[in-house]
């Protein structure tokens, strides 16, 4: 929902109007009441997960309820302009993935500008995907499966959680680096394209590390390599599709973000409250649980990362020329 014109130029006003001293003490202060932090993604996966995580964090450093609140839609978009059209006042916060950086150039209409209206506040985490094939694909590893699908073009069926999710990209990615066509098989999450995968209706899911060790080690289906840059604890036997492909990197990421605006007191509060999250033992192991290497760093760090992800998924969708469904 936007916010009212009148609405919005009476609470800046009134902010503009307001001493510096009482700013910074009105920052100093914050919260004295619950944040919202908006997931564009339904309860339960990774999103959500790190969200929740990160909120419990906030809550008992900072004294106040920091509440999830899912806005499941239009590949995050409904969550993304949830946040962006809010007072910003740092009550109402958003949980900034890689879809926020591959939207910029898969919708062509959006109601707002991510780079330009967002105010970066701190990374969280990276979390790598697997490369899975179902067992009668012939390939045991990343050059034989590449050697399988150039002898098969268009024939090989990748799934994905959907169209522009970060599967779908670091499929894509995939495809371009290594010169193979193989038939996007979009689904409505990654649930559904596991069942599929298992049942052998399709052939190979680019998937986000959480949740698939049960299937390597029962053989139910095989993994090929992870496409982060180096090796993944929860997954040591694998290689890097980096080894076989130079400069390949795919990851889904997670950080949070406020409107633009937001007063810079609160910005770094915020971060700093995070990145001590980030660093502590039993935070760590809670976010290696579900693949995620942590994403220390300054407000500037983060938006660095968003804008060179921007860049770099944005050459992906046009050379793929991938459209929005």
């Amino acid at each position: 929902m936007k916010l009212p014109r009148r609405k919005f130029l009476h609470f800046a006003a009134g902010a503009a109007a307001l001493p510096t001293p009482s700013l910074i003490a009105w920052a100093q202060t914050y919260p004295t009441r619950p944040v919202r932090i908006i997931v564009g993604f339904a309860a339960g996966g990774g999103a959500d997960i790190a969200a929740r995580l990160i909120g419990q964090w906030l809550s008992d450093r900072l004294g106040q309820s920091f509440v999830v609140e899912n806005r499941p839609g239009a590949g995050s978009n409904i969550g993304t302009e949830t946040v962006l059209n809010a007072l910003p006042d740092g009550y109402t916060l958003l949980l900034a993935t890689l879809s926020n950086a591959v939207n910029t150039t898969l919708y062509e209409r959006l109601n707002f500008r991510f780079t330009r209206d967002i105010t970066p506040i701190a990374g969280i985490i990276r979390v790598p995907h697997v490369i899975l094939v179902h067992p009668s694909v012939p390939a045991k590893t990343v050059p034989e499966f590449i050697a399988y699908a150039k002898a098969n073009p268009g024939k090989v069926n990748m799934a994905t959680g959907g169209n522009g999710s970060s599967g779908h990209m670091a499929g894509e990615l995939f495809s371009v680096m290594a010169g193979i066509k193989m038939a996007h098989i979009p689904y409505r999450g990654q649930g559904p394209a596991f069942s599929d995968l298992l049942g052998g209706q399709v052939q190979v899911l680019f998937a986000t590390t959480p949740g698939t060790t049960d299937y390597i080690s029962t053989a139910k289906l095989r993994a090929l390599a992870v496409t982060s840059t180096s090796q993944v604890e929860v997954l040591p036997e694998l290689s890097t599709v980096g080894d076989f492909l130079p400069g390949y990197e795919a990851s889904q990421w997670y950080g949070i973000g406020a409107p633009r605006n937001t007063p810079a007191e609160i910005i770094d509060k915020l971060n700093k409250e995070i990145n001590a999250g980030l660093v502590d033992p039993r935070m760590k192991a809670r976010f290696a649980d579900i693949g995620g290497t942590v994403l220390p760093g300054s407000p500037a760090d983060f938006g660095k990362l968003i804008a060179e992800e921007t860049e770099k998924w944005g050459k992906v969708i046009r050379a793929a020329n991938i459209k929005a469904e």
